[in-house]
């Protein structure tokens, strides 16, 4: 794995500790969850830490009186593990008002971080999973509300609130309306800018390589192979990963390349390009079914691939920014390409399979 330590550092001194609340809204597989789970680790001795996750979640959101007895629940879990006073989870754990549910979580959290002897971090892991929802969307008002009264000095709330997720908060999609009309929104519009680079560079990647090494003496070439992993994956966490996985556990001990020195190599390299092109994984399905949901966002790419279309980069555009918050696009040089040669390489693949299949 590839040492992050200096982006948590980062995290933690430009957003955590000044109390911002940010979102980290990134592609499938890009290391959110992981991300999380270590700033907890960093921070667990100088803040209490609400680590919550909405993956299996659906039920929070069936009525406003769910969400909060369920999220009082999960907060309850966390604040007895990390050792909190009998007295205070007995005020946190009394019974929550019928007709004024989100009311009575909003007292609840004022009541907590007043009476903790630490500020209280906030993060909540797949926070779109339930985002088609306007019980959902009363939840980061009350936030909101909170974060501003907080800083006026007329209440006391979260110190810092971390949100994770593929889509971001700011652009989701909520259907409000009985007839299922969609409309964007903006009820995030405290969030801090959250510009930490997630993606792995080509010395990072290095690093790791380097600390393999050391264990198992390969005689690799650390540089070349850093700097061929980096121009085929960008950096995208999921693809360094797996690559290496790969080279490791698939590549070595194979027939053509039967031990560690013969699989880290330029050759081993690109077979474990060619097994993981042809594997079936989370990311590629997650890709597929976001292209069928999105035909523009299909069609724009197969104009890049087959016919060399250049699209002006514009973050306002709806196709590019969906592209890009997928992590299939980037810009570059002010033009929308696709975001790393293994993307570019499965979606042709696809693409072409799916136009041969159509003329059977």
């Amino acid at each position: 794995m590839v040492d992050t330590g200096k982006k948590i550092d980062n995290i933690i001194q430009d957003y955590i500790d000044q109390g911002c609340y940010f979102t980290i809204n990134r592609a499938r597989q890009y290391g959110k969850t992981t991300t999380l789970y270590l700033l907890e680790q960093n921070l667990k001795y100088k803040y209490i830490v609400l680590s919550l996750s909405f993956e299996c979640a659906d039920e929070y959101f069936k009525s406003a009186q769910n969400l909060v007895e369920e999220l009082m629940m999960d907060i309850s879990d966390s604040l007895e593990v990390q050792g909190i006073s009998p007295e205070i989870l007995k005020e946190w754990n009394k019974p929550v008002s019928e007709r004024f549910p989100l009311r009575t979580l909003g007292s609840r959290i004022t009541g907590l971080c007043r009476n903790c002897d630490r500020k209280i971090v906030l993060m909540i892991d797949e926070v779109d999973r339930s985002s088609d929802n306007q019980i959902f969307l009363s939840f980061l008002s009350l936030l909101r509300e909170k974060y501003q009264k907080q800083l006026a000095g007329k209440d006391c709330t979260f110190y810092s609130v971390i949100l994770a997720g593929v889509y971001d908060i700011k652009n989701l999609k909520l259907k409000l309306h009985p007839n299922e009309e969609s409309r964007n929104n903006s009820p995030w519009n405290i969030a801090a800018d959250f510009r930490v680079d997630m993606s792995f560079s080509a010395d990072e990647i290095a690093s790791m390589l380097r600390e393999y090494e050391a264990d198992y003496r390969t005689g690799m070439n650390i540089l070349q192979l850093s700097q061929s992993i980096y121009e085929y994956t960008a950096g995208y966490p999921y693809l360094v990963s797996r690559i290496c996985q790969l080279i490791d556990e698939r590549v070595a001990g194979s027939m053509i390349y039967p031990d560690k020195k013969s699989a880290w190599t330029a050759e081993g390299f690109l077979e474990a390009i060619r097994i993981l092109q042809k594997e079936p994984n989370a990311l590629f399905d997650d890709m597929i079914k976001q292209l069928r949901e999105y035909p523009k966002l299909k069609k724009m790419l197969e104009n890049i691939l087959f016919q060399g279309a250049r699209y002006t980069f514009e973050a306002d555009s709806q196709m590019i920014s969906l592209g890009i918050m997928f992590g299939f696009l980037k810009e570059k040089n002010n033009i929308v390409i696709v975001a790393n040669r293994i993307f570019e390489t499965k979606l042709y693949n696809f693409f072409l399979s799916e136009e041969e299949s159509n003329e059977l």
